[in-house]
C-alpha cells in the first residue's frame, strides 16, 4: 500500500491546478462541438437563432486558425439587422454557458438612422463595419475607458484599428431617450454602449474575445473566410 501523500503536497497540487491561466486550460467542449449555436440560443432566447448559428460557425473556424488569437472562453455578438432601439449586443461566457450581457449598442452616424443599413471599411466614412473582430487591449482616451478592435475580415473590417473602431461608453446610448426620438444616438463608427455597463462589458471582452457583428450583407456572407465551409481553405490548415 502506498503511503498517504503529505497534506502540504496535496495542497500544492491543488494550488497548481487552480492557478493555471485560462489559456492553459482546455477549451470549453461546447465550442468545438456542433451544438454551440443551440447553447447560445438557449441562454439568449431573445437573439436571432440564425445569427447565433453564424457566430458559432465563425467562432469554430477562428479557433482552427491560432494566428488569429481568438480565445475560446467568451464570445460577443452584435446583430445590426435590428434597430438601435432594441437590445442587439450579447456577451457569452462559453465555459459556464451563461449570458453575461444583453445590451443596446450604437452604430456609425453614416450607417443609418434607427436601422444600420450602410457599412464601410474606409477611414473617414463614419460608418460601422461588419464581420468578426478580436477585442484586444483596453486604454483610456477621449471617450474614457475603451477597447481596441482588430478586424479579421479582409475587405470588410481589417482597417478597424487604423480607423480607431473601439468599444466605449457614450451618454448618447440611452434607451429612454431613444424611445422618445426613435433611435439611439450615433457614433463615428464605433459600437458604443451605455456608460453604466461600459467598464464591466469591456473587461469581459478584452484579451482576444471574438466580437461577431452581423448584417445580412450578401457580399460579406459569400466572401467571409470565417463563414466559408472550408474555413478559408489553406489558411485554416497552416
Amino acid at each position: 500500500m502506498k503511503p498517504p501523500r503529505p497534506r502540504w503536497l496535496a495542497a500544492l497540487g491543488l494550488l497548481t491546478a487552480c492557478s493555471l491561466p485560462a489559456s492553459a486550460q482546455p477549451p470549453p467542449a461546447a465550442v468545438s462541438g456542433p451544438d454551440l449555436g443551440a447553447i447560445l440560443a438557449r441562454v439568449a432566447p431573445n437573439a436571432d437563432r440564425k445569427v447565433l448559428q453564424l457566430a458559432a460557425s465563425a467562432m469554430r473556424c477562428a479557433l482552427r486558425r491560432p494566428e488569429l488569437g481568438v480565445v475560446p472562453e467568451r464570445l460577443g455578438v452584435i446583430d445590426y439587422s435590428r434597430p438601435s432601439t432594441q437590445q442587439r449586443l450579447w456577451v457569452f461566457d462559453l465555459r459556464r454557458q451563461r449570458l453575461l450581457f444583453e445590451e443596446w449598442v450604437a452604430h456609425g452616424r453614416n450607417s443609418g438612422a434607427d436601422r444600420t443599413e450602410h457599412f464601410s471599411n474606409r477611414e473617414g466614412s463614419f460608418m460601422s463595419s461588419i464581420g468578426a473582430f478580436t477585442a484586444q487591449e483596453t486604454y483610456v482616451g477621449g471617450n474614457g475607458y475603451s477597447l481596441r478592435l482588430d478586424g479579421l475580415e479582409p475587405g470588410f473590417n481589417d482597417h478597424a484599428r487604423e480607423r480607431a473602431i473601439v468599444i466605449h461608453g457614450a451618454p448618447y446610448v440611452n434607451p429612454s431617450a431613444a424611445r422618445l426620438q426613435g433611435r439611439l444616438g450615433r457614433s463615428l463608427g464605433c459600437p458604443a454602449v451605455r456608460l453604466t455597463v461600459a467598464k464591466p462589458l469591456i473587461d469581459a471582452l478584452s484579451g482576444g474575445t471574438m466580437v461577431f457583428a452581423y448584417y445580412p450583407d450578401q457580399d460579406w456572407l459569400k466572401r467571409s473566410q470565417l463563414l466559408d465551409a472550408d474555413c478559408g481553405g489553406s489558411l485554416a490548415k497552416r
